[in-house]
């Protein structure tokens, strides 16, 4: 990341496979923590979106606020030929081994705004702080056109 002259905070740890065992790691990290999702439309565009750690994505109302058609999750054979990560790994800068246009980075639009944003660097034994719009500057230094969106929330109001 030198050569954009970005800056970072790396912390080493152990393997995380959830969000419960990150949370528990990430504790004494600054920041906004996240979680990835690896989705395939029905069209068959594949979409990786990255969200705040304790957001409960509303996957019916998600294709309505980034454009894309209902969505399920993605296979990890795909996450392996595209991204070239496995499950527990996923990153919005995995998209550094995607060829442009394969697929679609959707940042929550709380991320991009926040620093530190804390990601993963291809493996889930570190964690990389950088700011949400060093992500994007990233992205789109690899030739992608990320999207920065409202991602929606499931309500968990009881009423």
């Amino acid at each position: 990341m030198c050569a954009l002259a970005i800056r970072f905070a790396e912390h080493e740890h152990d393997a995380v496979f959830t969000v419960a065992e990150s949370d528990a790691v990430h504790a004494a990290m600054p920041g906004a923590h996240t979680k990835n999702l690896f989705l395939k439309d029905r069209g068959g565009a594949f979409w990786l979106i990255t969200v705040p750690s304790d957001a409960r994505v509303n996957l019916k109302a998600l294709p309505a606020a980034i454009g894309c058609k209902p969505v399920s999750f993605g296979k990890a054979e795909d996450m392996a030929r595209l991204l070239g990560i496995t499950p527990g790994s996923v990153t919005p800068l995995a998209a550094i081994n995607a060829v442009p246009e394969s697929l679609t980075v959707v940042l929550d639009a709380a991320l991009a705004d926040a620093d530190p944003v804390n990601v993963h660097p291809l493996r889930n034994t570190a964690t990389l702080g950088l700011a949400g719009a060093a992500i994007l500057d990233l992205l789109r230094h690899w030739g992608h056109a990320p999207v920065v969106a409202a991602i929606p929330v499931q309500d968990n109001s009881v009423g």
